[in-house]
């Protein structure tokens, strides 16, 4: 059989909440993983910027605006707010295609990423069925040049190539 490899590219950002957390949060989800930390995204859904960013990347090959479109019924009509559920959802319309890599790029001031990197690649990987040396993270604050620098959020862009046949 043939196959064409095709990438795409996916974006979120959340920005944090004004306060603090209140007694019982203990931080944000990134990539299936809880962060801890003392802010709480402003989002409809647990706010996870990687899952919905790979999930947006996702929408690029099949052309299904999950976000927006489904993950919208499933947070405010049924209660959903797990992001997982929502990439599973954009997962069902690759009809045969595969993902093989995922290169993710996030820019924040905090939280600080570097000791949750390979926790967040397991759990991308564990979400994907791709071994978890198939999913690159970088990070960086942008030398403060934006408000997710600054920290007052946090932003994600995702490449992600797929095996897809012809």
């Amino acid at each position: 059989m043939e196959y064409a490899y095709i990438t795409t590219i996916g974006q979120d950002s959340h920005r944090f909440l004004e306060g603090y957390f209140e007694e019982g949060q203990t931080g944000i989800m990134m990539g299936g993983v809880l962060i801890p930390l003392n802010r709480r995204f402003q989002a409809n859904s647990d706010g996870d910027v990687i899952l919905h960013a790979i999930t947006n990347a996702v929408s690029g090959l099949t052309g299904v605006n999950v976000l927006g479109g489904a993950a919208d019924k499933l947070c405010l009509e049924d209660g959903i707010k797990d992001s997982s559920v929502y990439l599973k959802e954009a997962l069902k319309d690759l009809k045969g295609a595969s993902i093989v890599h995922v290169s993710m790029t996030i820019e924040c001031l905090r939280p600080k990423l570097k000791d949750h990197i390979p926790e967040i690649k397991r759990s991308v990987g564990r979400l994907l069925s791709i071994d978890s040396s198939h999913v690159g993270i970088t990070a960086t604050t942008g030398e403060g040049l934006t408000g997710f620098g600054r920290g007052e959020g946090v932003q994600v862009f995702v490449v992600v190539t797929f095996k897809v046949p012809v």
